[in-house]
Formats: C-alpha cells, sequence, structure tokens
C-alpha cells in the first residue's frame, strides 16, 4: 500500500466534516489539531463512528465531545498516577526493610530466596538473573546524588538494596515481588501489609498497576482501552471494603478493576487519602460523558469500595 500524503490542519477537519463530525468552534478545532495530533485523538472517536471502515460518525457527533473526553482522560491519569506513586513507594519500603533485615542489604542478588523459573523461550537464564540485568542498567543510568556516589566511592561492589531499589522502575519491584519463593515468610508479610492475604493477589495486582503505570508515563489512553493486564477479582477474605458481587466480563477488561484495585490498596498503605474522592469529583464535573468506556457501569456506586 502506498504511502498516504500527510493532510494540512484544514484539511484535517474538511476531512472529518466530510464524514460527518460536527463543529461548534472551526477555529478553536483548529488550534486543539495544532496542538494534540490527529492519531492521538482518533483513540477518543473511534466509538464514536457508525462505519469502522468508510469511518463516517454517527449523527450529533461533535467534536467538542471528543476534547472533553481527551480532557476527561488526562485528568484522570494525573490522579491515578498519584495513586500509584503512593502504591508503589510503600511496596518499594515494605520489600527493602522486611527483606534487608531477614537476608542482608544484597538480599536481591541471592539466588536462593528467588524462584529458579526460565524464559521458555531463553532456557540459559532464570527470570531473577535477568531482572538483575535489567536493575543493573537502571543502577548505572541513574543521576541520583547517592547513586552517583556510591558509584565513585565504590566503583566494583554492588550497592545495598536500600540504595539501588529506590531508582529502579516498579516493573523491576513487580518482578522481583513476584519471583521471591513463596514460602519466604517476608512475601506474605509485605502483601498483609499491602492488605492483602495472599502473595499470588498482590503480584497480579502490581503486575496491572504496572501496566497502567506505563500507559500514564507515556502519556497514551486510559479511556475505552481494554486492559492486557488483569488483576485478581475474588480476593481472599479483604481485609476492607472490597466488591460485593462479582463483576461483569466488560468491567474486568475496561479500567474499572485496575482502578478499584487501587483505591483498595491506597485505603491501606495511606488511609487519609483523596484518590477516590478527586475521582468521584471529576465523574461529577462531566455527568454527559458514557463512563461505561471506562467499565464504570452495573451499580459500580454500591460496591462497599466506592460507597
Amino acid at each position: 500500500m502506498a504511502n498516504k500524503t500527510p493532510s494540512s490542519i484544514a484539511d484535517q477537519i474538511a476531512l472529518l466534516k466530510l464524514r460527518g463530525l460536527l463543529f461548534n468552534d472551526e477555529q478553536s478545532a483548529h488550534h486543539f489539531l495544532e496542538n494534540i495530533s490527529y492519531y492521538r485523538l482518533k483513540g477518543y472517536w473511534w466509538d464514536m463512528q457508525n462505519d469502522f471502515t468508510l469511518h463516517t460518525f454517527k449523527p450529533g457527533s461533535y467534536f467538542e465531545d471528543i476534547i472533553e473526553r481527551y480532557n476527561f482522560d488526562r485528568q484522570l491519569r494525573l490522579i491515578l498516577f498519584d495513586a500509584i506513586e503512593r502504591i508503589e513507594i510503600a511496596l518499594r519500603t515494605k520489600m527493602i526493610y522486611y527483606l534487608s533485615i531477614s537476608y542482608g542489604g544484597l538480599w536481591y542478588l541471592d539466588s536462593s530466596l528467588f524462584e529458579t523459573s526460565r524464559f521458555p523461550s531463553n532456557t540459559l537464564i532464570t527470570i531473577h538473573q535477568n531482572t538483575i540485568i535489567e536493575l543493573k542498567k537502571e543502577f548505572f543510568r541513574s543521576q541520583e546524588i547517592f547513586i552517583k556516589d556510591q558509584r565513585k566511592r565504590y566503583p566494583n561492589q554492588d550497592a545495598d538494596s536500600w540504595k539501588i531499589l529506590e531508582v529502579v522502575s516498579m516493573g523491576i519491584l513487580s518482578k522481583l515481588y513476584k519471583n521471591l519463593k513463596h514460602q519466604l515468610p517476608e512475601k506474605a508479610l509485605i502483601a498483609k501489609e499491602m492488605g492483602l492475604n495472599l502473595h499470588n493477589e498482590l503480584s497480579s495486582w502490581l503486575e496491572a498497576i504496572t501496566y497502567v503505570r506505563n500507559i500514564i508515563a507515556h502519556h497514551s489512553r486510559l479511556w475505552s482501552r481494554n486492559m492486557v493486564k488483569i488483576p485478581i477479582e475474588k480476593l481472599n477474605n479483604p481485609k476492607s471494603d472490597w466488591l460485593n458481587k462479582p463483576l461483569l466480563p466488560a468491567q474486568i477488561k475496561k479500567p474499572f478493576l485496575i482502578i478499584t484495585s487501587m483505591i483498595y490498596l491506597c485505603n491501606k498503605v495511606t488511609p487519609n487519602h483523596h484518590v477516590k474522592k478527586k475521582i468521584l469529583e471529576l465523574f461529577a464535573t462531566s455527568p454527559d460523558l458514557p463512563m461505561y468506556k471506562l467499565g464504570f457501569f452495573n451499580n459500580w456506586q454500591k460496591h462497599p469500595i466506592w460507597k
């Protein structure tokens, strides 16, 4: 297929109009398209089409509705990033503390503490060994003053966990936690302190939250997105308010379940947080948006955690 000819902003607006999109203010639309690319916005209007081959819009579709969705999604991602920061810092702190107290500052290098499972595609290296390779790459990239000092003063020594784990990503923390041997009491203790009874519940949640964190870090869309990582829904004797009935499949695959998981963890690690309050206030500012696109439907407000 031949490459398409690039379109000017005026051409983009003309094409959208030809496909049935309405505009209250074309000058304002021109400004938005100068600063938010056509294909970034496309994810927000995809479900507003009535023909996905011809890309024609449903009657009564307005460009301003697309911008409202875009701005809502942006605000939601900012709120969720706050929640993720709280969860990530709590996890980091607990892993450093409990595992260092039990096994010393270099516990993360001790292969006897980790499962020996290997990648199906690479039987020569364990998951733990690969995680350490990733961890050390982040260590040598870091420009944190205490890490630069560590590299300068102790160039051939491994850094203690309370230094090196402060500068690694949530993805690496999640991998380290998941790969810890299941019988380690510290693994269970960390899960318990995060509000969960089983380490596999926490591992599942951390993977899903890391996935959302990466979406947010790249300024990508949560709106109407199907989640690749799905957190465990049915908890073993939840320690605080959770869901009071099974979710529908569409709620599980949309962001609703992951967002609810974040609220649960924030309730445990920072009881006075305002994450849920901010989400509810954001919803109140856009009452006409189809929130079911995020999985918020089927009387979601009646679940104990959302009351």
